[in-house]
């Protein structure tokens, strides 16, 4: 699991950010964290340097490489690309801020970025600490592997960022529409699959995606 980097967009996150970095830290090997903040008036940013590595100290696994950056007039697929030239390794992985990993098998989801230009993961939604009933999106994150994802409530193509992997090179060359406000990924899918590109949807690489306030892909918890 060498050669990733994982891209965190913030603002505001200091209920679950560490929780974020440190099951990264678990789940992969070394992995270079980038994270883009939307200017957090919070803890956010304080919190995420606890896991910054001192390159004059001895390497340990309760650390790595930490880069921070803050971007102006945000919006999610100017984080994404900023995140990702900023980034130094082959394999990127995008997680959200209020996401906690759960289960990566990197071996295969590398294999199937070798024929699909993105692999995305299962979440399990949770409200205040209880697991709730996967409705609204999360109905989506179902238990069969599926590609070319279609999603009949939003009539589109679905993939989802708050866990996604890809190479690198192809969100260099196939970057995100920046002007968009929200659900880059939905586009970008589109647009890669109408260009002849797959999706491919991954039941066992999951996180558990917890609720906040500013979370926009809430709707009930029953």
């Amino acid at each position: 699991m060498d050669n990733l980097s994982v891209i965190i967009r913030s603002k505001n996150e200091e209920r679950w950010i560490g929780h974020t970095i440190q099951s990264c830290l678990d789940l992969l090997k070394n992995p270079e964290i980038i994270i883009i903040d939307n200017n957090s008036t919070d803890s956010t940013l304080q919190i995420a340097r606890y896991f910054a590595h001192d390159p004059n100290l001895q390497e340990n696994d309760n650390y790595t490489a930490i880069k921070i950056f803050n971007i102006d007039e945000y919006t999610p697929g100017k984080a994404l690309n900023y995140g990702v030239s900023k980034s130094t390794k082959e394999n990127i992985l995008i997680i959200s801020s209020h996401c906690v990993l759960v289960n990566i098998n990197f071996e295969f989801i590398n294999k199937k970025l070798q024929e699909h230009c993105c692999v995305f993961g299962n979440q399990v939604p949770f409200y205040n600490g209880k697991r709730v009933t996967k409705r609204y999106l999360w109905s989506h994150f179902g238990d069969e592997p599926i590609t070319n994802m279609y999603s009949k409530s939003e009539s589109r193509y679905f993939i989802h960022n708050a866990l996604c992997a890809y190479k690198r090179d192809t969100l260099l060359k196939f970057p995100f529409n920046d002007n968009l406000q929200t659900k880059e990924d939905r586009y970008w899918a589109i647009h890669m699959i109408n260009k002849g590109f797959k999706t491919f949807y991954d039941p066992d690489f999951s996180c558990n995606h917890h609720y906040t306030e500013a979370g926009n892909t809430w709707k009930g918890i029953g």
